[in-house]
């Protein structure tokens, strides 16, 4: 069995260490604090910031040279952070989040060497299951993780089920075998290693984690998808968006798409997926405008909806649908940029407040304001609003009319904005799952109409009664557009 060097492994790993969500931070950092804060930095610096050379990741390597105060400023400036090299609030908000457990001492998108597999079909086999998932769940988070990053790039995934496969896929147990043991729950989630003859592109993941297709517990495809980057050659992004960022962040299975800094990688070590060879071409044929989703496919989703004026937009992809509220007559797609030219394509959240007559709209780490379709001024920042700096998009927005208030949701968390006040309210974010009874999966898009909150997860819609706490009507998304 031939075991690649360390810098061929990749680890996801999650950080068992819990912490307050609380917005205030007292008026001066205990003894104790500050002390517990030296030692999880000095750990988190010694794992993620120290060059180990032969060590197997996450040994404890003796320290070099590098000073506490260069590691930190390494690590400030890997995310995005002001680089100050004192351990600040935002600074430790990236060290006590969860993430992928490969070192960041190098900004690459590829390994080092640039391992890639020499053929464009590549076999994959499932030796070992999960007790806590069912194995057709486990095929299809599988097989959508690596079509994930096959959509991309002219390669063809074969499975197999017998025999040696180039990706050989299993979940594993403390020591199996490969000298990078598994730590029980929580911990290293799952490993992978780079292209290569042996053990690579094998991908291991931890069979004591719960694993799940949804939120209560570890999402497969998330880890998977993350984790057959790194089979493929990837190492991690700076891109905050990319799913090759280090820290762990849910994404729905359905309906996902690989974000533009992935495919920007991908294809630097296997070039652009070509059209599919049998297709006939028509000469001097007319462009063709842009595609129309199929929202009446059943793991359809919405980006965002809104109110805006007396209609509601619905937002997918590059298209939005309008149409009245108690009317589903004439409703008709149009291209984003046909109506607000300044957004360019995919909204992520969007929200009215109709006594204000404005609108909000959000993508990435900025939002925009409009009175009707007419745009007010150039973007602006999200962190206007309050939220802490490793937020990097808002996937849903809604506004309560009643209390004056906006939920923000991001991934399984909601914040809670005061439209009154203008700020962030306190002891927020808070778990969508546990406030919103009934409610289910990653909230894709969100709307407040006739006192009930509609919540778009996937191809379902929930009714959520906020005088009873509870949903009381599940539709399909799609119905909303006449599907």
């Amino acid at each position: 069995m031939k075991v690649l060097p360390a810098s061929g492994l990749a680890v996801l790993f999650v950080t068992a260490l819990k912490f307050s969500t609380a917005a205030p931070s007292p008026p001066a950092a205990t003894p104790r604090t500050s002390r517990n804060n030296y030692h999880l930095a000095q750990a988190y610096l010694d794992k993620y910031y120290t060059r180990k050379g032969g060590h197997q990741l996450g040994e404890m390597a003796a320290r070099g040279a590098s000073s506490l105060v260069k590691k930190i400023k390494e690590l400030q400036a890997f995310f995005g952070l002001r680089v100050t090299g004192k351990l600040d609030r935002s600074t430790m908000d990236v060290i006590k989040r969860p993430r992928c457990g490969v070192p960041d001492v190098a900004n690459y998108r590829l390994f080092p060497g640039e391992p890639k597999w020499k053929k464009n079909t590549l076999t994959y086999r499932i030796s070992k299951y999960t007790p806590s998932m069912a194995a057709a769940d486990v095929d299809k988070a599988v097989e959508m993780a690596l079509q994930a990053w096959g959509s991309a790039v002219p390669l063809t995934f074969v499975r197999v089920t017998s025999g040696e496969a180039d990706i050989m896929i299993s979940f594993e147990s403390g020591d199996h075998g490969d000298s990078y043991p598994f730590d029980g729950p929580r911990g290293t989630l799952a490993h992978a290693f780079a292209p290569g003859e042996g053990l690579g592109g094998d991908t291991h993941f931890d069979n004591a984690e719960k694993w799940t297709m949804g939120m209560n517990g570890f999402n497969l495809f998330t880890v998977a998808a993350h984790e057959f980057g790194h089979a493929l050659g990837l190492a991690h992004s700076t891109d905050p968006s990319a799913l090759m960022y280090p820290t762990y962040k849910y994404q729905h299975p359905y309906g996902f798409h690989l974000p533009k800094d992935d495919v920007k990688g991908i294809q630097a070590l296997y070039g652009p997926r070509k059209t599919f060879p049998g297709k006939p071409t028509v000469p001097h044929a007319p462009p063709q405008s842009p595609s129309t989703p199929d929202l009446c496919d059943s793991s359809s989703s919405f980006d965002a909806v809104t109110m805006l004026g007396k209609e509601l937009l619905f937002f997918r992809d590059r298209i939005f649908w309008r149409r009245q509220v108690h009317m589903m007559a004439g409703i008709r797609p149009s291209t984003i940029t046909s109506s607000f030219p300044q957004l360019m394509s995919n909204v992520d959240a969007a929200y009215e407040v109709a006594e204000r007559g404005t609108a909000y709209f959000f993508k990435g780490p900025h939002y925009w304001v409009t009175r009707g379709f007419q745009m007010q001024g150039p973007p602006r920042t999200i962190y206007d609003f309050g939220f802490p700096r490793y937020v990097q998009r808002i996937d849903a927005a809604v506004y309560l009319k009643d209390v004056q208030k906006t939920l923000f949701f991001v991934g399984d968390e909601y914040y809670s904005y005061d439209e009154r006040k203008g700020k962030m309210e306190k002891d927020y974010p808070k778990n969508t799952e546990e406030e919103f009874s009934g409610v289910n999966g990653q909230i894709d898009a969100a709307v407040e109409l006739n006192g009930y909150i509609y919540f778009f997860s996937g191809p379902k819609a929930y009714k959520y009664d906020t005088e009873k706490e509870d949903v009381v009507s599940v539709l399909k998304s799609s119905s909303w557009i006449g599907c």
